[in-house]
């Protein structure tokens, strides 16, 4: 009787140890599970930065009211379509950089009526970048849009500024003519890179949940991402008049002020982009109309292959600008420059304002031409 009391206890005793047991392994992939939502909740909607490789920043944004000159110094917006990364503030209208990097701004700007427009995209204080500009005083309303590539360090900041005078303003409505819109080409070497916290992280939450990374492969895609990069965009700060209904010989429109150029790839001095990277390629260029001159300027490809061109025939001594973008596919030492019409006709206007601004940048490399060594999946 003794020995089966002693039995029935270590038959209880196990059966605890067991149970214990069983408590135990739910408790850890309890634990463990309230680590992993805890990771996920971190890095979703309270991400302190971009989680490699997906470092992002962009925003469009839209003004339904005009702008008087005078009253105010930047452009601001009432409707925000984009914004990755809160970078974008509609209230100031300006850019912050958190992402150090080459990002693509563009604008475009209503020209109110019996009004003079002169529009500057700046970067930090007034260091101005380029710029839209209409000197008519017409009854009619008209838009003028400007674009470029420029290289941004971490805190610098971008935003539209208004010309003070009266004389000056911007027009819009509900349509709306006013956009300004802006996004992260290429990110600063991946190996150096800092970015600003934008991002709250709740209380107790570690925010560095992410699962280790061979060194390795990390360089390997590192390297492999930035051989894959090709990006220009210069300006001219002076004007070029045709000469001569004689002169025959295709010349490049060249420039002398170059904001990026990521690759190497553009000649200013020849003012050619040559393709190293197959593949499909955005282009957008501006041009100035010089007083008394037409304007007539071709996108060109290889010898003399017209893509897209702007035009303006008007002969009056007025100032104005004409723009014009496009996707081109590229095969590998295919060339791309700007054909200005050379007789004393046309002519290109631009100053230190830069009405004059050329950009282009790889939008998708050729599958053929992404090599396993080049490729991670």
């Amino acid at each position: 009787m003794k020995r089966r009391t002693h039995l029935m206890r270590d038959m209880d005793s196990l059966q605890w140890l067991r149970a214990g047991v069983a408590f135990w392994s739910l408790s850890r992939s309890v634990f463990f599970l309230t680590v992993l939502l805890a990771c996920l909740v971190s890095i979703t909607p309270f991400q302190i930065g971009p989680v490699m490789p997906g470092l992002s920043s962009a925003f469009s944004a839209t003004r339904s009211s005009s702008v008087l000159g005078g009253s105010q110094r930047a452009v601001t917006f009432d409707r925000l379509l984009v914004n990755v990364g809160n970078d974008f503030n509609p209230d100031t209208g300006r850019f912050r950089c958190r992402v150090p990097g080459a990002y693509y701004f563009t604008f475009t700007v209503g020209k109110y009526p019996k009004k003079l427009l002169s529009v500057m995209l700046v970067k930090n204080g007034q260091e101005v970048q380029a710029m839209a500009y209409n000197e008519f005083r017409k009854q009619g309303r008209k838009v003028q849009s400007q674009s470029a590539i420029i290289s941004l360090k971490l805190m610098d900041t971008v935003w539209l500024l208004v010309q003070e005078s009266p004389d000056y303003a911007l027009y819009s409505n509900a349509g709306p003519y006013i956009t300004f819109t802006g996004y992260l080409v290429y990110p600063e070497s991946t190996s150096s890179i800092g970015y600003l916290n934008n991002h709250l992280t709740p209380p107790g939450i570690q925010p560095d949940c992410t699962p280790p990374v061979d060194p390795s492969y990390s360089e390997r895609r590192r390297e492999a991402t930035e051989e894959l990069r090709s990006a220009f965009s210069v300006a001219r700060t002076f004007s070029i008049l045709g000469e001569s209904r004689r002169h025959h010989k295709r010349e490049a429109l060249t420039f002398d002020v170059e904001y990026v150029n990521i690759g190497g790839h553009f000649n200013k001095s020849s003012g050619h982009f040559t393709c190293y990277i197959p593949g499909v390629y955005f282009f957008a260029f501006t041009v100035g109309k010089h007083p008394r001159r037409a304007v007539s300027v071709k996108l060109m490809k290889g010898r003399g292959e017209v893509q897209a061109m702007v035009f303006d025939e008007d002969m009056s001594h007025k100032r104005e600008m004409q723009s014009q973008s496009l996707l081109l596919p590229l095969k590998r030492g295919d060339v791309v420059w700007l054909y200005s019409q050379q007789d004393e006709r046309y002519a290109v206007y631009s100053n230190q304002g830069r009405y004059t601004t050329f950009t282009g940048f790889l939008v998708y490399p050729e599958l053929d031409f992404m090599t396993p060594d080049r490729t991670f999946h």
